[in-house]
């Protein structure tokens, strides 16, 4: 029977030996701090190397890698930039496995810097020797007791991969105070050789990690951090992303749409749901998703909340009502066990209002809670108000702290026992009742919205599956009418062209084609904004008019004739495709005509999909209830629509010349759709 797989990975989170080049007894110094902190190894040799010392922390220092001569698994390299390849050099020359790069003054500080990264990474590579970084912060591995980083990390079930030591830290104060902490701290830094999927694998198989959180600057790869994302859900470890400088891109394309309206921010969240991944913006909801996914098999929809007060019952309920979830009032059955076991001034609606009851019997908090988990109306509780209060150093109330700890602890036996989540918000902070909460991963905060947002995260959304992209067709040319030709060539539902440039052409086009027509310029990319679209010409006699008004106003004759199409009860919808450095090809279908541009109804996914996929993707849409009939207005033909989305994904994927592609309108009737316009950019 084969064993398990062995980590790729494992001279950096498991080393037998390991060398500091570097080391100083300089406070200031990085060598320094990564030396001290590497003397807390068990069991494994660490060796100091500094080419001018003679000791450091008062042991002996070799002056090279090369110099110490025994194998090393580890080289920690804290030395200036300038002597970086050299020490590059030495570990290969040493047989050193791995090398964690704390060096900084490479690929952040410009093209020079990237040359001497890349020259220094290909060196190693070409030696089988595997770094981490450079310009990193180091790591730590708290279950195999390595300590490379210059701050300790409370011992937990978080793995945090991430681009910001500041960033680490804050994490790790907030994880303290909810009783959590980090199974490795991993800062990646530039990504030379080792990458952020490589190490997020290396942390899936890690039996200590039972949770990612990731704070990305730059994905590299996409695709892969995608299916990454996907292989850590399937082993049962959520992914958490916390991703920087995902404002609207400073250089969005003004060719079209599809350019202007998907911002980074948009593609991030994207890729996040397409790997089953929760997508976080600040530090503390990091921490409320660390808190709460997963604690849920299926998504909550219906909360019952339990308080000691009104006001936050009430205010807990407008939370809960304007995140989308729904409030059900208890039936008899449950109401009249309510009622058993608290007392008259309590309402058993929803919320449920111990009304003071809490301070005659706390337990009275986990009866009620247990009682309204086990009743199939609830999929999850919200506790909220007073609850923590009163086993605090400064209690609301004396002499209820041991009853308030018993039923924390009574909590914990129905959460388990149901498998449904509570979380609670609590006016105090410090308290052992809460204490006992948190360390049985029962959440808990100071405030109510966190838990409201925490209710929303139990459960992870599933992943959507990566379609490959196409192998590269022919190229096309991006003028008008070679694009619709060739759409037209591969069976999408795409009218017959004509080019024109007078009035010969124009009769000719008239003999082929069926009127009424549309004339459009081909001299201008923004057709419309240039007055450069004519519809509805009835004759060619009509056509000869706009054309030569057309040509008189933008002075080029160069135009198209194609036939109108009947847009009675039609729908207008945009798909497009835009090539993202790091993902890909992205499709964006939306609101199509001038909707496009007053209403941002937009849904993303990575190109290509199926036709499954597509119809997902206009149920997203807020003009969805257009699509199946409304108001006396017949359906469309949702499904042909779908099929034709997923064509047009294929079709843009498999030629990554073009920038940007899009189709606007795609009109979709009760009876079929009809591609009107297309544009590609270079």
């Amino acid at each position: 029977m084969d064993g398990p797989v062995k980590d790729p990975l494992a001279a950096f989170f498991a080393p037998s030996t390991i060398a500091i080049v570097g080391a100083s007894d300089d406070p200031a110094k990085w060598g320094h701090i990564i030396a001290r902190q590497s003397l807390r190894h068990r069991g494994r040799t660490t060796f100091f190397v500094n080419s001018r010392a003679d000791t450091v922390l008062g042991l002996p220092v070799h002056r090279s890698l090369t110099g110490i001569g025994q194998a090393i698994d580890l080289a920690i390299v804290s030395v200036p930039v300038g002597a970086f390849r050299a020490v590059i050099d030495d570990a290969v020359s040493a047989g050193v496995r791995a090398v964690l790069a704390i060096t900084a003054g490479f690929a952040e500080l410009g093209p020079e810097g990237e040359a001497l990264q890349r020259e220094c990474a290909t060196v190693l590579r070409t030696h089988g020797v595997r770094m981490i970084g450079p310009n990193c912060l180091g790591l730590v591995d708290n279950g195999s007791g390595v300590y490379l980083a210059a701050n300790d990390f409370a011992a937990g079930s978080v793995a945090l991969l991430s681009q910001s030591g500041n960033l680490a830290l804050e994490l790790d104060v907030m994880l303290r105070r909810a009783g959590m902490g980090f199974s490795r701290f991993i800062s990646i830094g530039n990504q030379a050789d080792v990458s952020l999927v490589e190490l997020m694998d290396s942390c899936v198989a890690d039996p200590n990690t039972a949770i990612l959180a990731l704070y990305v600057e730059d994905f590299r790869d996409g695709r892969a951090f995608i299916e990454a994302a996907q292989r850590a859900r399937a082993a049962g470890k959520p992914v958490i992303v916390l991703a920087s400088g995902n404002g609207p891109a400073a250089a969005r394309s003004a060719g079209s749409h599809t350019g202007a309206l998907s911002s980074n921010a948009e593609v991030v969240a994207m890729a996040c749901a397409t790997a089953g991944a929760v997508n976080v913006h600040t530090p503390r909801q990091m921490l409320v998703a660390l808190q709460s996914v997963g604690r849920a098999a299926h998504r909550v929809r219906r909360v019952g909340i339990v308080t000691d007060g009104g006001g936050h019952g009430t205010i807990a309920a407008g939370l809960l009502e304007d995140a989308g979830f729904a409030l059900p009032t208890p039936d008899s059955r449950l109401s009249a066990l309510l009622r058993r076991r608290l007392w008259a001034p309590s309402s058993v609606t929803n919320p449920v209002d111990l009304a003071g009851y809490g301070e005659q019997d706390p337990r009275s908090y986990a009866a009620t809670t247990a009682l309204m988990l086990a009743d199939a109306t609830f999929d999850a509780v919200l506790m909220t108000g007073y609850f923590g209060g009163y086993s605090s150093p400064v209690p609301f109330a004396a002499g209820l702290g041991e009853g308030e700890v018993a039923a924390a602890r009574a909590i914990v036996r129905a959460v388990h026992k149901q498998h449904k989540p509570v979380v609670v918000h609590s006016m105090a902070t410090e308290s052992t009742a809460l204490d006992v909460l948190r360390a049985a991963g029962v959440p808990t905060f100071d405030a109510i919205e966190d838990a409201v947002a925490a209710l929303g995260l139990a459960a992870t959304e599933p992943s959507v599956p990566l379609l490959p992209i196409p192998e590269p067709g022919p190229p096309i040319p991006t003028d008008y009418h070679s694009l619709r030709e060739a759409m037209r060539d591969a069976g999408l539902p795409s009218g017959r062209v004509i080019p024109v440039a007078d009035q010969g052409q124009i009769a000719a086009a008239v003999a082929v084609l069926k009127g009424p027509y549309v004339l459009k310029t081909a001299a201008a990319l923004h057709k419309s904004d240039s007055g450069g679209v004519r519809l509805n010409l009835a004759d060619e006699a009509a056509l000869m008019a706009a054309h030569a008004e057309m040509t008189l106003g933008i002075g080029d004759p160069h135009c198209t004739v194609e036939s109108m199409v009947d847009l009675r009860d039609a729908v207008e919808l945009l798909v497009g495709v835009k090539w993202d450095p790091r993902f890909g090809p992205v499709m964006m279908v939306g609101a199509g005509g001038v909707l496009a541009e007053v209403a941002h109804d937009t849904a993303l996914a990575c190109a290509p999909v199926d036709a499954e996929q597509g119809l997902d993707l206009l149920h997203s849409l807020d003009l969805a209830p257009l699509l199946g009939g409304f108001r006396g207005r017949p359906a469309i033909a949702i499904e042909a629509a779908a099929d034709v989305i997923a064509r047009l994904g294929a079709f843009a994927a498999a030629h990554p010349e073009w920038s940007e592609f899009e189709v606007n309108p795609l009109v979709v009737t009760p009876f079929g759709t009809h591609i009107l316009d297309a544009r590609a950019i270079d």
